[in-house]
């Protein structure tokens, strides 16, 4: 079973993140997919974490559905760490995020 390390996202906070950086609200499926997209590369970008990490679809435990914005994976073919990353790594993201504690491992769909 893959696993990947990082931290949760919700659609909404994505959608809301691509209309904070100027993006127009979506009128079709594809706008939406857009705005996620745009979202997700804004906050990897300007938190600094863009070029080590991998935005994927992930399962929680409760059987809730996220993105992850992921810094390690059990994967070898993923191109991603094996192991959590040192804290410097993910701090600007998990600042930007609200996060509290290191990246956590969550299941892939």
């Amino acid at each position: 079973m893959v696993k990947y390390c990082g931290y949760l996202v919700s659609d909404s906070w994505l959608k809301q993140r691509a209309l904070d950086v100027g993006h127009p609200p979506a009128k079709t499926p594809e706008d939406t997919s857009n705005m996620i997209l745009l979202g997700s590369r804004d906050v990897m970008a300007r938190t600094g974490v863009l070029p080590y990490t991998s935005f994927r679809r992930v399962k929680t435990p409760k059987g809730k559905y996220f993105w992850c914005i992921a810094f390690a994976c059990n994967d070898p073919w993923e191109q991603l760490a094996t192991n959590v990353p040192p804290e410097e790594k993910y701090k600007a993201l998990k600042e930007a995020l609200g996060r509290e504690g290191p990246p956590r491992w969550y299941r892939a769909i």
